[in-house]
């Protein structure tokens, strides 16, 4: 087993979860200058996409600054040769570690055959494990998944893949069927630890963590070694900073951040992604103070940076 950077880190661990159109170049490099994970995850990014001719746009979700490390790539799809180039392609960007996408719901990336489909499907799970680890070479390999389709499958699901003896198995505390309409169940997580006992893979929890706080309490009574935080990361990238907590940012620092978040989106992805993208962190960024519901309402209606600085511009003068 290869374990590379996941047996340095102390314990209990926290990483930051991959999310579509939320973990990208822009947002990871405001998380890692205000409060840096153990562990950065990119969002996931499909192999067969990677392999094909719009690899160029792809591979630019797969870029990374250096105060991000270290960083997995994340993967998805169902081709176990795509896998071992994408594994190959991930060595060459020299990521920390490669994780595959076995617990992601979205229907889209079912009917092709990946994310959480692979629950169902364990025998090209091995052969997908195999063929990325062949291609890592010695770079860890970690698996993202589910506790089961629409139930609880942890007795015959972990086991499999345990023997694939990944570096890290991160559980996400809820079936697919669940998608995130139900409260996690962390004693799912407990569950898979007593499993996994004397493998040497590590367990990480993910599900319903709203700060680290309260994850080292999740880690603590579950047993597991880690945990990953996902949507509570929106509006908050200091959520991470164990020396700052999001009550003692000001309302200044929180807009100041958010202008620096949508320029470095134009900056660096603005010209493969839709402006709309950053619309979701507005949400996020703008609430909890007077004036927010009106200002979250005139940032809706931006085209670009220079509209956001100029509205946010006018409304500081109300916080200094």
């Amino acid at each position: 087993m290869i374990r590379g950077f996941w047996e340095k880190l102390d314990k209990p661990f926290f990483c930051l979860a991959p999310m579509a159109d939320v973990t990208d170049p822009p947002f990871r490099s405001i998380i890692a200058e205000n409060g840096k994970p153990d562990v950065m995850y990119t969002q996931f990014v499909s192999c067969d996409g990677l392999c094909s001719a719009g690899k160029d746009v792809l591979t630019r979700d797969l870029e990374y600054g250096k105060k991000e490390r270290p960083i997995v790539a994340q993967f998805f799809g169902k081709n176990p040769d795509n896998f071992y180039k994408c594994a190959i392609l991930a060595k060459k960007l020299k990521f920390d570690g490669i994780d595959i996408n076995m617990g992601c719901p979205d229907k889209n990336v079912m009917k092709q055959g990946g994310g959480a489909a692979l629950i169902n499907n364990p025998k090209l799970a091995a052969k997908i494990i195999k063929a990325t680890k062949e291609g890592a070479c010695n770079i860890p390999v970690s698996i993202k998944t589910r506790v089961g389709d629409t139930n609880n499958e942890i007795p015959t699901w972990v086991p499999k893949l345990l023997k694939e003896t990944p570096a890290a198995l991160i559980m996400h505390a809820r079936t697919r069927k669940d998608m995130s309409k139900v409260p996690a169940n962390w004693s799912y997580i407990k569950q898979a630890v007593e499993i996994a006992k004397g493998s040497k893979t590590l367990i990480v929890g993910n599900g319903d963590v709203l700060s680290v706080e309260d994850g080292e309490k999740k880690c603590k009574k579950s047993g597991a070694d880690g945990a990953m935080i996902g949507r509570a990361v929106f509006g908050n990238p200091w959520i991470f900073n164990k020396k700052k907590n999001i009550k003692d940012i000001s309302t200044k620092e929180r807009l100041e951040v958010l202008v620096e978040h949508t320029e470095r989106f134009e900056k660096m992805i603005g010209d493969i992604k839709n402006f709309s993208v950053m619309k979701k962190h507005y949400k996020a960024y703008v609430n909890g103070f007077g004036g927010a519901k009106e200002l979250r309402i005139k940032l809706m209606k931006t085209k670009n940076s220079q509209e956001v600085e100029k509205i946010i511009k006018k409304s500081l003068s109300h916080y200094l």
